[in-house]
């Protein structure tokens, strides 16, 4: 399934105080088939998180509004760089002339995107799905991950010290005679590890390892 095709199970969380403006973007993403959850504050989304209502664990983005009674925009967006949901939660601030520069910093820091009122509805679901892919690919990424250390969890002491010697280069004699064991014990070792692994080489072993950061 492509990142395009996932994204559009994704969820556009939508905090803006503005009422009216809330009402027409929910109408704007349905309209193009995106579903859209609407909160009245960055409280009201931050009690949502804290209430485990809402979790990235599916593709999703969040339009932030960067001026609003009670906790601003740009507070929320410091408690998710806090939390290390960034990508996996992409930020597109709406903001007004005045806060442009504030959003730049932001997209310096880390946002995705800002989009200046009033907006091009056109421009900015295009952006909206842009987002979406790339919270589409950083649960991607995340879950490689989860898959992988659930993999190396399954290796035996011994099978993770031969796994680092062969993705570092080494031939079965040298393993065998640096963890003195013989040479078949390594082709032993090996096998369960490429197979635990699920992978044919070294060099492809070594590549699963390093994509995912984990090398």
């Amino acid at each position: 399934m492509t990142a395009r095709v996932q994204a559009q199970h994704g969820t556009v969380f939508v905090v803006d105080d503005e009422e009216v403006l809330r009402d027409a973007l929910s109408w704007l993403l349905r309209s193009r088939r995106l579903l859209p959850r609407a909160y009245a504050s960055a409280d009201a989304f931050w009690a949502a998180i804290e209430q485990d209502d809402v979790r990235p664990d599916a593709p999703g983005c969040l339009l932030l509004d960067m001026r609003m009674p009670g906790m601003n925009g740009m507070a929320l967006f410091e408690r998710l760089i806090e939390r290390g949901w960034l990508d996996l939660l992409p930020v597109i601030f709406l903001t007004g002339h005045a806060d442009v520069a504030t959003a730049v910093m932001a997209v310096k820091r880390g946002a995705f995107d800002f989009v200046e009122k009033p907006f091009s509805d056109n421009a900015l679901v295009d952006r909206v799905v842009e987002a979406l892919e790339r919270s589409a690919q950083a649960l991607a990424r995340l879950q490689e991950r989860d898959g992988l250390r659930r993999h190396l969890a399954e290796l035996t002491e011994r099978e993770l010290e031969v796994m680092r010697l062969v993705i570092a280069g080494r031939a079965n004699k040298q393993i065998a005679d640096e963890l003195d064991i013989s040479v078949r014990t390594v082709e032993v070792h090996r096998a369960r590890v490429f197979d635990k692994m699920d992978v044919k080489s070294a060099v492809e072993l070594a590549n699963l390892l390093r994509g995912a950061g984990l090398e």
